[in-house]
């Protein structure tokens, strides 16, 4: 009976407890899975799942379950996929909890994910995207780009757009910060893994048209200065030459002696005795 009690016990407090947060950042770089852990408790661990676009079944990778790191090395899934395109997902684990999943992106274009730019101009965005690739080359235009965009913080799975190549987004807000996932489709079906989130702000003005609105009036003010220097040098020579004559001090200014107010102070001792010049000395006996 006790170990009733005790099982009892422990569904009630399972079922009491909210499951774990799912792991943010979800990206391949070269096969290697990476997350960020939403929660810092120690009992959470994480599972990396796989599926290929032909299958409904996501699976667990062996070497990445109930792990309690923040990475997986997940190239076995990748011979599980036909052209080697899985979808990764990763979710956390708490005893019996288990958190929503989180599906991974890539950072970087390869046979399963497309290689995207952005080129942001006022009211448009051109995705960048290049027609030749493997799948293209076997499903011919069955093989698509899907094109997921909308304003940064919102969903951008209500906003889609199929095409073979690049496109332009039109009609959008000046000013605003627009966002951009791309992924390969055959026969509408999603495949591989899409392109990490990139987002633009959408300027209120051209930068090309900035720059010649600058070169514009760099030309008018080198029209402007170049005449009025023209002028001071062929007109205005005369008291140019004035202006850069040295400043001459008069001789007579050096040798003027000094006034009297200011004469020179004596540089005499103050020991010595003023004397009078005797012109004429007369004997005592003979004053009168």
């Amino acid at each position: 009976m006790l170990w009733v009690v005790l099982y009892v016990q422990l569904v009630v407090q399972v079922l009491s407890e909210a499951p774990p947060a799912p792991p943010q950042n979800v990206s391949v770089d070269k096969w290697l899975l990476t997350w960020t852990p939403t929660t810092q408790e120690k009992d959470v661990t994480y599972t990396v799942q796989y599926r290929s676009f032909d299958s409904s079944e996501w699976k667990d990778i062996p070497a990445c379950t109930q792990i309690s790191r923040d990475s997986c090395n997940v190239a076995s899934a990748k011979a599980n996929g036909e052209f080697g395109c899985v979808k990764l997902r990763v979710r956390a684990e708490r005893r019996l909890l288990t958190s929503s999943p989180a599906e991974a992106c890539s950072r970087h274009g390869d046979a399963c994910t497309p290689e995207v730019s952005l080129t942001a101009r006022p009211g448009s965005l051109t995705v960048h995207l290049y027609r030749n690739h493997s799948l293209a080359q076997e499903y011919g235009n069955h093989a698509l780009h899907r094109v997921y965009y909308g304003k940064e913080g919102e969903s951008l799975e209500q906003n889609l757009e199929d095409t073979s190549s690049s496109v332009s987004l039109h009609e959008l807000q000046k000013g605003q910060r627009y966002c951009t996932k791309v992924q390969y489709i055959v026969f509408s079906t999603p495949v591989g893994l899409p392109s990490c989130t990139q987002c633009e702000l959408i300027p209120r003005t051209d930068p090309k048209q900035t720059e010649v609105v600058v070169a514009v009036l760099a030309v008018l003010f080198l029209v402007t200065l170049i005449p009025v220097i023209g002028y001071f040098l062929i007109c205005q020579r005369g008291r140019i030459k004035q202006w850069l004559r040295p400043y001459e001090i008069s001789i007579d200014f050096i040798l003027e002696p000094f006034p009297e107010q200011y004469s020179p102070i004596s540089t005499s001792s103050p020991s010595e005795e003023h004397c009078d010049v005797i012109t004429c000395i007369t004997p005592e006996g003979f004053r009168p």
